[in-house]
């Protein structure tokens, strides 16, 4: 038989194995809302890419060539908004399974 005990237990071990304190890695991002290591790589990964699109278009400018550091820019600005959405994508399926927890208390 379930008992009020028996899911508060559950709920309580449900929390302290989802629950995660991860500094935040992100550059881009104006709060921590990191909760998996995979989720810090991805998004390390994804700033790098930005990064380097962004040297090379500096780097492009150094040399004059308008056309590809604009290409460049846009390229970054592009990845930029795929991060974003990507991370927002990300946030919604956590908050929705979440939401799946049954508590019926």
């Amino acid at each position: 038989m379930i008992t009020r005990h028996n899911l508060a237990e559950q709920l309580r071990e449900y929390q302290i194995r989802t629950k995660h304190d991860w500094a935040s890695a992100s550059i881009f991002s104006s709060s921590s809302s990191f909760t998996s290591r995979v989720d810090v790589v991805i998004f390390v990964i994804w700033e790098l890419i930005i990064l380097a699109f962004l040297v090379l278009s500096a780097v492009s400018l150094y040399f004059r060539h308008m056309r590809l550091a604009f290409i460049l820019i846009c390229i970054t600005l592009l990845l930029l908004v795929c991060m974003k959405v990507t991370k927002q994508i990300r946030l919604a399926r956590k908050k929705k399974r979440r939401m799946l927890l049954p508590l019926s208390m």
